[in-house]
């Protein structure tokens, strides 16, 4: 069968520029989005009479046909039908005959592809929301078990406080709950239909666009025939909060990795998502965290590929526009790989709380209490700083820590010392003392558990509506 396009062209296409510029070997994977924006549009034809009933229920047996034979894995693409509007077109004419070259009446490949890509995405931002809301919630049940496990707090990766391990760890539930909510405020901008906006300018056939939207649960319909089908700012915008996601999943990468270390020891990683050296047997390697920091920066290429593709467009359509999917499908796969690995290797991870503690027992991150107990008694806080410094020097020279001064070592510094220090200097009171919102304190950190859970219940409760919305 000749092209379908191909009544005003003279000459075959090189099979050069047919290689180059096919998308079906990407495309593909818009197969059942395609379909499902066919058969509503061709419901619509139906109901506005533009085609025949008897057209109308052919055609979309057929495609029902072909969506099986898709799912089966019996349908052949070919390169010679470019991309996956044109395979499925070509099929279904082959399959009903000439009535089957009525599907495409009042719309373009332009607005179809369009409609595909936000079909496709919204489906895969509530995926995106189930498996952060699952990543968190094995973070929460990791915090609840280490809930009075006490850990050193780093900045400038040197230690500098005490804190909980819950706490830290809660950090990134915050983390992954402000991505949560970016997904979930992007489905809006996504879930707008651009079928009806043709080529670029509407249509001449007295067209539905509102019946469409609702028969495929569009919330609304774009406004502007060209912006339709050259917006591809909700694409940006998935790889952009993908970026983020990508981002903090990175982090918690480092973390794992220098914690799993034998420098640090903090934490074992199941056996299941780790691997062994080939030449050196007593290795036990974190790939799958070294893994994901690195697929970090593909996904960055993917948000700034796009960004560089669109940056000059004239309006409307260009084939420049087909380097949107790629990137797009290559975040998809590679975000999604990254948390499903991650959530069972977070509830399986072991926690070395003796560890731990020695580590908070062996550094002077409870220096800052010393300063707030002099504050207490008076001396300005500039001064408690300088005097504090001093003993901490005295004690790495005396090869020696806060807790093994005598009161009299600590009164050769100030006199305002007495035996209250002590009990100031121990983890769990310098982790108490912080009882403000959003504090390392117990209290506080229970409290944010409970938040986080209410908000996990709520993540819940919204995939299931938006999943069965967006079939």
């Amino acid at each position: 069968m000749s092209k379908l396009w191909g009544g005003r062209f003279t000459k075959k296409t090189d099979q050069l520029v047919e290689e180059y510029t096919a998308s079906i070997t990407f495309d593909k994977e818009l197969a059942e989005e395609d379909i499902q924006g066919s058969l509503a549009h061709v419901t619509m034809l139906g109901k506005q009479g533009i085609l025949p009933a008897d057209d109308v229920e052919t055609i979309k047996d057929g495609l029902h046909r072909v969506l099986q034979k898709i799912k089966r894995g019996d349908l052949e693409f070919s390169i010679s039908d470019e991309d996956i509007h044109m395979n499925i077109e070509k099929t279904l004419i082959d399959d009903v005959g000439p009535v089957g070259g009525k599907l495409h009446t009042g719309r373009s490949r332009n607005d179809q592809v369009a409609t595909d890509m936000h079909l496709y995405l919204r489906k895969r931002v509530v995926e995106f929301v189930d498996l952060l809301q699952k990543l968190q919630a094995a973070l929460i049940e990791q915090a609840k078990a280490n809930i009075d496990t006490i850990v050193p707090g780093y900045t400038h990766l040197q230690r500098a406080q005490p804190i909980l391990f819950a706490h830290h760890l809660m950090a990134y539930v915050s983390m992954f709950g402000r991505d949560l909510e970016r997904l979930q405020d992007s489905y809006k901008r996504i879930n707008v239909l651009p079928l009806g906006a043709g080529a670029l300018a509407g249509t001449t056939f007295p067209i539905d666009r509102h019946f469409v939207a609702s028969q495929l649960k569009f919330d609304r319909v774009y406004e502007n025939s060209l912006d339709a089908v050259s917006d591809r700012d909700f694409i940006l915008e998935f790889l952009s909060h993908a970026s983020i996601i990508m981002m903090h999943l990175s982090r918690l990468s480092e973390e794992l990795i220098l914690w799993s270390s034998t420098e640090f020891r903090f934490v074992e990683l199941d056996d299941a998502f780790c691997t062994g050296s080939s030449i050196m047997p007593q290795k036990k390697n974190p790939d799958v965290p070294e893994l994901v920091r690195g697929k970090t920066g593909r996904v960055y290429g993917n948000l700034v590929g796009l960004l560089t593709v669109l940056k000059s467009l004239p309006l409307a359509y260009n084939k420049d526009m087909q380097e949107d999917k790629e990137g797009m499908f290559d975040t998809v796969k590679t975000m999604q790989g990254a948390l499903q690995l991650f959530t069972p290797m977070i509830a399986t991870m072991k926690v070395n709380k003796d560890r731990m503690r020695q580590a908070v027992n062996q550094d002077f991150s409870n220096a800052t209490d010393i300063a707030d107990f002099l504050v207490g008694k008076g001396l300005p806080f500039r001064q408690a700083h300088e005097v504090i410094g001093k003993t901490v020097l005295y004690c790495i020279e005396q090869n020696k820590y806060l807790l093994d001064l005598t009161l009299e070592e600590f009164k050769q510094f100030s006199t305002l010392f007495d035996d209250r220090i002590y009990a100031v200097l121990q983890p769990e009171q310098v982790v108490d003392a912080r009882n403000v919102y959003g504090g390392t304190a117990k209290v506080q950190v229970q409290g944010a558990i409970e938040r986080a859970e209410q908000n996990l219940a709520d993540a819940a409760a919204w995939v299931t509506e938006y999943a069965e919305r967006s079939q």
